[in-house]
């Protein structure tokens, strides 16, 4: 049984500090980008954790340490090899428990979550709230950087949980699963500038949801509203789900509040729209 439930609050996280088992780790990343549109740059959160973060929490690298290295594409899904090595080099074995939070919005601690149930580790929760309901509640920060004595992690990966560029063509053609777009509605429109090579969505995609995580916040809904709001979006129970967003981030904020509300085999498109806007041959919906 794991040691914290998959979405802890902050006075949860603070009961267990003391736990040797427990590993902590700020996994933020800033995305910037100029407001004519173009590609995000991105921006380690590293500078700002080493101002002020959870007590003895690790900082994990999702672009750099925890992603693929070769790919053309940022973010990308790593070797089960090369992931096991980053993982274990920051302290995360296979007796350990992990709790991810992130200093804004929750996408980060979600992809950590996700690289981790991916790749066969269960035990990993997300800080609800992430550092802001933290320090709210009263929790205490430190300066400085924080590591873990390196572990040995067994990576034992999932494929069933990753949808290819040809599985979602597929479903583009078939309408076999919902693909559910995970960006903003003007995104989802193919409105504003663009981040990607073509604006638009992927044929077939429902609705993106804003009311999963309370804006103000950062905290996810109660399970009945995310229930709730799953259910109106048009997630049904004899239809597999694949999430998708610009590079596999938000997607997983989809795929956590899936998974909290008992749908534990959604898939994540990985690639999502870097990938498949850069290719003109596949097709996009606007509007």
């Amino acid at each position: 049984m794991p040691l914290l439930p998959p979405l802890v609050s902050p006075k949860g996280l603070r009961d267990a500090l003391g736990d040797e088992r427990v590993r902590v780790f700020d996994t933020t990343v800033f995305l910037r980008r100029a407001v004519d549109g173009g590609p995000y740059t991105v921006e380690s959160g590293r500078e700002s954790y080493a101002r002020a973060h959870i007590p003895g929490a690790g900082f994990a690298d999702i672009p750099g340490a925890l992603s693929d290295p070769a790919s053309p594409f940022a973010f990308t899904l790593p070797a089960a090899e090369h992931f096991a090595a980053a993982i274990g080099r920051l302290g995360i074995g296979d007796g350990t428990h992990v709790v991810a939070y992130a200093q804004d919005a929750p996408m980060w601690a979600t992809r950590l979550w996700w690289l981790l149930r991916y790749f066969g580790h269960d035990d990993t929760s997300v800080l609800d709230g992430g550092l802001a309901a933290w320090t709210a509640a009263g929790g205490p920060v430190e300066p400085g950087e924080s590591t873990y004595p390196p572990a040995s992690f067994t990576a034992r990966p999932r494929p069933e949980l990753l949808a290819s560029l040809a599985d979602v063509r597929e479903i583009t053609e078939n309408g076999a699963a919902c693909l559910v777009n995970s960006l903003s509605p003007e995104a989802f429109r193919g409105e504003g500038p663009g981040a990607y090579s073509r604006p638009g969505r992927i044929p077939g995609s429902i609705v993106p949801w804003t009311t999963l995580v309370d804006a103000a916040t950062n905290r996810f809904r109660p399970p009945a509203e995310l229930a709730a709001a799953l259910n109106s979006g048009g997630i049904r129970a004899d239809q597999p789900v694949i999430a998708y967003c610009g590079g596999g981030i938000s997607a997983t904020v989809d795929l956590f509040a899936l998974w909290l509300t008992g749908h534990d085999d959604a898939r994540l498109y990985d690639g999502s729209l870097t990938e498949w806007s850069a290719n003109p041959d596949l097709p996009l919906v606007t509007g």
